[in-house]
């Protein structure tokens, strides 16, 4: 399942559709959540924007490349979009697979290729109320060099 929306979703019915899977030996989640702090700056809040149709279906790609490379039998992809205040959820992944390796991969590199290549657009407010957009930082970069195929 993927699904771009603004309101809030429920881990626990996520991880429980996840587990209504038959033949899985393991589940693994991520949960993001909007930081209070960015570089020693407050943070008041985050608002996300994306690309209707295009999102969904980088979404769906980068789903099947996970599943071109291990054996994932379930998987969810949940991202919030509009405005989000701190300690609000913002993305959840669950992999379902027979065995926890597969699942730990699988959501690793399903994370990594989202915070790098999904099309989304962050702008976070600081509390002395400027603005300004979140650009990719170099560590989800370098996370993501470690997924390349020789």
């Amino acid at each position: 399942m993927i699904s771009v929306q603004e309101h809030d979703f429920n881990q626990q019915i996520e991880y429980e559709r996840l587990k209504s899977q038959t033949s899985i030996g393991a589940i693994v989640t991520f949960t993001g959540l909007v930081r209070d702090i960015k570089q020693g700056q407050s943070v008041s809040d985050l608002s996300l924007e994306h690309y209707p149709g295009m999102t969904e279906k980088c979404l769906k790609d980068i789903v099947e490349q996970a599943k071109q490379r291990w054996n994932i039998i379930a998987s969810t992809v949940i991202h919030r979009v509009g405005h989000l205040t701190v300690s609000d959820q913002i993305v959840f992944v669950g992999v379902a697979s027979q065995h926890r390796g597969d699942a730990f991969a699988a959501c690793e590199f399903i994370m990594d290729y989202l915070k790098t290549e999904a099309p989304f657009w962050k702008k976070e407010t600081m509390e002395n109320g400027e603005t300004q957009w979140v650009d990719a930082r170099e560590t989800d970069q370098k996370a993501l060099s470690k997924w390349a195929v020789n």
